[in-house]
């Protein structure tokens, strides 16, 4: 592209969101130059669209024969070739799948033989790149890890392909699962303002779906990593209930905590990638808890008049120790929240009212501060696992001195400590506490769910 055309696009990209399409500023400069552009295959731009699709959006355009599962692929590689790296340098994409469109390609053949190969069938997922796939490195956001590729595929990285789902990369990440920066890649941008943060651990994948680099993608929470990157990007996160999705494949960072599930742009697109990776899996015990209590589709109960007659409770006390109150950026965030309420009210949803929890922000702040007991068994564990992996030990990690200075600190921090410490039995009893108090307050005003902001202060 000529050099004199970047300054006006980097422009549009540093203001607002990626809505730059780069088949859209090709198609236009050949407009310009008297030409038809063609793709690799000699065939001339799709009329369909990725920019901003869904799961839905996509599926209609397959079944009628606007796009190939080809043509969905390529165009998100080509907005990754330009903004992951290049004009914005989102650093969102970690790693790019080499065999995408050969996928898309076996797709197509299968759709045109026997139908769609599952409910994802050719659904471009970002996954977060601590979960293991077994022909994509795997870095865990560390250098440690960066030529590393694990023998076997994470269970949600099977399922999504069981069901049809291109991992088209895998997302950038905070090292180790914190943060929003890592050894092995640097800082994620936000893709609304790439001087902004795109909050951690999952910053990638959140970046990377803001900035339409697949459909949908898979996060990884455990203080926050999903709901911080859907926030900073204008997406839907769900960290779901523990026990609902596997963890087997997953890099544990606190295993009473670590839960993965979807970022993406509709809270439909959320609920049906959740339809294909919740369930039981032997692998990982703890998703027995869950035997029963899965409904048949998260999809199929999502309805226009799902929120009438739900009695709602707001907090809106912060629940950060460091917040600020006074600052015109947490102002700016009870704005939208506030918005945000008058729709669910439209919706049929009942606010009952302010909902106060007791020390609420130094109850988060202590649980949070105090649990570093869980992170090296549960890591040493992990890694005990991967035969090819080229350490063995949460020291050897350490001892490799490629960490992040600020990372290695916090890391360094739980060496030594053990769940057999009677100090992991107090934070036990403090998150017991605090649950039952919630649920306390929930029982007694008689309310379905409670709404608060994912953070006090913008990115």
């Amino acid at each position: 592209m000529s050099a004199r055309f970047r300054p006006w696009i980097r422009s549009i990209l540093t203001s607002m969101r990626l809505i730059a399409n780069p088949l859209l500023v090709l198609a236009g400069l050949c407009a310009t130059a008297g030409m038809t552009c063609r793709n690799a295959q000699g065939q001339p731009p799709s009329e369909f669209d990725v920019f901003e699709k869904g799961i839905d959006d996509i599926h209609t355009a397959l079944r009628s024969g606007r796009v190939t599962c080809h043509g969905i692929v390529e165009q998100y590689l080509r907005r990754i070739e330009a903004y992951n790296h290049q004009g914005p340098a989102l650093n969102a994409v970690q790693t790019v799948n080499g065999r995408a469109i050969a996928e898309a390609d076996r797709l197509d053949a299968i759709a045109t033989g026997s139908g769609p190969a599952g409910p994802l069938h050719c659904i471009p997922v970002l996954v977060k790149d601590q979960f293991a796939t077994n022909d994509m490195k795997t870095t865990f956001g560390s250098a440690v890890f960066k030529d590393f590729v694990p023998q076997n595929d994470a269970a949600v990285v099977a399922k999504l392909r069981a069901a049809g789902a291109i991992i088209i990369g895998k997302a950038t990440m905070g090292e180790f699962a914190s943060g929003y920066a890592g050894s092995v890649s640097g800082p994620i941008r936000n893709a609304f303002d790439p001087r902004r943060h795109a909050s951690g651990s999952s910053g990638g994948t959140g970046a990377g779906i803001a900035a339409n680099f697949a459909t949908v993608g898979i996060g990884e929470d455990t203080g926050g990593s999903i709901r911080g990157p859907a926030a900073a990007g204008g997406l839907v996160g769900l960290r779901p209930t523990l026990p609902l999705v596997s963890r087997y494949g997953m890099m544990p960072s606190k295993p009473s905590y670590d839960t993965a599930g979807p970022i993406a742009r509709t809270a439909k697109d959320a609920a049906l990638v959740m339809d294909v990776i919740a369930g039981y899996d032997a692998r990982d015990p703890v998703t027995a808890y869950a035997v029963g209590h899965i409904p048949g589709s998260f999809a199929a109960n999502l309805t226009r008049s799902g929120l009438k007659g739900v009695r709602i409770g707001v907090i809106r006390q912060p629940l950060s120790t460091t917040t600020d109150p006074t600052s015109q950026d947490y102002k700016n965030i009870r704005t939208v929240i506030e918005q945000a309420l008058r729709e669910i009210e439209a919706l049929g949803g009942h606010i009952v009212g302010d909902i106060v929890i007791p020390d609420a922000a130094n109850r988060v702040a202590r649980a949070n501060a105090g649990n570093v007991f869980e992170s090296e068994t549960a890591i040493n564990a992990y890694l005990a696992q991967q035969v090819n992996a080229p350490v063995r030990t949460l020291r050897d990690i350490l001892l490799t001195g490629k960490v992040l200075p600020s990372r290695a600190k916090e890391m360094m921090e739980v060496v030594g400590h053990s769940v057999d410490e009677p100090a992991y039995g107090k934070i036990q009893r403090l998150t017991e506490s605090t649950r039952q108090l919630v649920l306390g307050i929930m029982a007694d005003r008689q309310l379905d769910v409670l709404v608060y902001a994912s953070g006090d202060h913008s990115p």
